[in-house]
């Protein structure tokens, strides 16, 4: 293996649930109200597939307008609840690792960049930092292209990079790509979960992952 392929929320920091609360109140504002779990489980997807599926079980139908004012009011609620998301245990080192170690890395994440640049900054990444965000694909996860236009940035093949991520959204992604995947529990998935979805081995987060690099094929 040469790189990492990092998904960020869940994975590199903690915001699952910050975006769990925010699009409930988007939600519940337009007259879909819904437990908290049943947004979670979705986290990862793009908003509009959330946004979608919600409403079905509502049963509504929305246009792109309302799927728009939805998704913009989700990005305001985040910002008021988590303006910086702190990193989660072990995520900051483990990236100073891979930078001293020069194994090639980025970051994808189908969130969009105004959302996630107060939580990059908390991740110490140098200014050459790989990043792909939501609005630099055509689709996001469960589609591949967020993880294949990363991994096409870190010029590095298919076969020789690695997906992390937290949310069984990640997996199929990465199972689509053709590219290995691992999972973290930091975003709420569990063990048998992430296994059943396709990922090769499962850590408790990106410090356990860091203690057991080598068992990867990395350095």
């Amino acid at each position: 293996m040469k790189a990492f392929i990092f998904d960020f929320d869940g994975t590199l920091v903690d915001s699952v649930y910050a975006h769990t609360l925010a699009w409930q109140e988007a939600l519940a504002a337009s007259g879909m109200s819904c437990p908290a779990w049943q947004i979670h489980r979705r986290i990862g997807l793009s908003g509009t597939l959330l946004v979608m599926a919600v409403a079905r079980e509502h049963g509504r139908t929305l246009d792109d307008d309302e799927i728009k004012r939805l998704d913009k009011r989700h990005s305001k609620n985040f910002r008021a609840l988590a303006p910086e998301c702190p990193p989660l245990p072990g995520a900051v080192a483990l990236l100073a690792h891979l930078k001293k170690a020069k194994i090639a890395h980025g970051i994808a994440t189908s969130g969009k960049r105004n959302e996630i640049k107060g939580a990059l900054k908390s991740l110490s990444l140098s200014s050459d930092a790989i990043i792909v965000d939501g609005n630099m694909v055509r689709e996001v996860k469960p589609e591949p292209d967020l993880f294949l236009l990363c991994q096409k940035r870190l010029k590095v093949a298919r076969a020789d990079c690695l997906v992390v991520g937290d949310a069984v959204w990640d997996i199929h992604a990465a199972r689509r790509s053709g590219i290995l995947s691992v999972g973290l529990l930091s975003g709420g998935f569990g063990e048998q979960e992430l296994y059943n979805a396709g990922a090769m081995r499962v850590y408790k987060d990106t410090r356990a992952l860091h203690e057991g690099i080598e068992e990867l094929g990395f350095e």
